[in-house]
């Protein structure tokens, strides 16, 4: 898979790429993530990308004609299976989408900075507008690094065990069961019986019923779902 990712502050995003499990699945070639620096394609001076909103207000506005000028670049060595725009107003990020943006081959993240970006680039470019939460950050870089993190894991061969993600919670709507390592007993505190008994019948039972019983009390709404 072929992540690449507009930005005017790339900088951000040379530590979130560059450790852990996403090193790993970039080391093995099965994820190539580029962050793209805005500012070369701006024919302003100064290297501007941002400008005063039309109609007043406060807030300085992404300029249409260096992100137009980055994508259509962009473009001519890539077919993107979806355009992102990372921003406060889009559609909430969740594991079903980080599942099914998984299965694309090109994907082109562009992270919103100041007020937001013209309209236009919104209207004529964007296919999907993905939110991480309703708050609003200084940029869309870190929610970038979180859409490039919970879908780079998900590529077949990038966890050395493909079944963990598929455990994972908010697959098949449900919270993770609980989970216990070394050593049996801590403080009188014991790992259930059932996990030291090797009946992986009664394991996976029992799991199954521990993440129902934990998405009954945390979160009932994705049960309702």
């Amino acid at each position: 898979m072929k992540i690449d990712i507009i930005s005017v502050v790339p900088d951000l995003l040379q530590s979130p790429f560059a450790h852990s499990i996403m090193k790993r699945a970039k080391d093995k070639g099965l994820l190539e993530v580029n962050v793209i620096n805005l500012r070369e394609y701006t024919t302003y001076a100064r290297a501007q990308v941002d400008d005063y909103q039309f109609g007043g207000g406060a807030g300085m506005v992404m300029m249409v004609e260096p992100l137009v000028n980055a994508i259509e670049s962009l473009q001519k060595k890539t077919t993107y299976d979806e355009i992102i725009f990372l921003t406060p107003d889009g559609e909430t990020f969740n594991q079903k989408t980080a599942n099914h943006l998984s299965l694309k081959k090109n994907l082109l993240l562009i992270c919103g900075h100041y007020k937001g970006i013209d309209q236009r680039v919104r209207d004529h470019f964007i296919t999907k507008e993905i939110s991480i939460g309703d708050y609003v950050l200084s940029g869309g870089e870190l929610a970038a690094a979180v859409l490039v993190d919970a879908i780079g894991r998900l590529i077949p061969g990038v966890l050395n065990d493909e079944t963990s993600a598929l455990t994972d919670s908010f697959q098949d709507n449900l919270l993770a069961p609980p989970v216990y390592t070394r050593p049996e007993e801590f403080r009188g505190w014991k790992v259930p019986e059932i996990l030291l008994s090797g009946n992986h019948a009664k394991i996976d039972q029992w799991r199954q019923e521990q993440a129902h019983k934990r998405t009954q009390e945390k979160r009932p709404d994705l049960l309702e779902e």
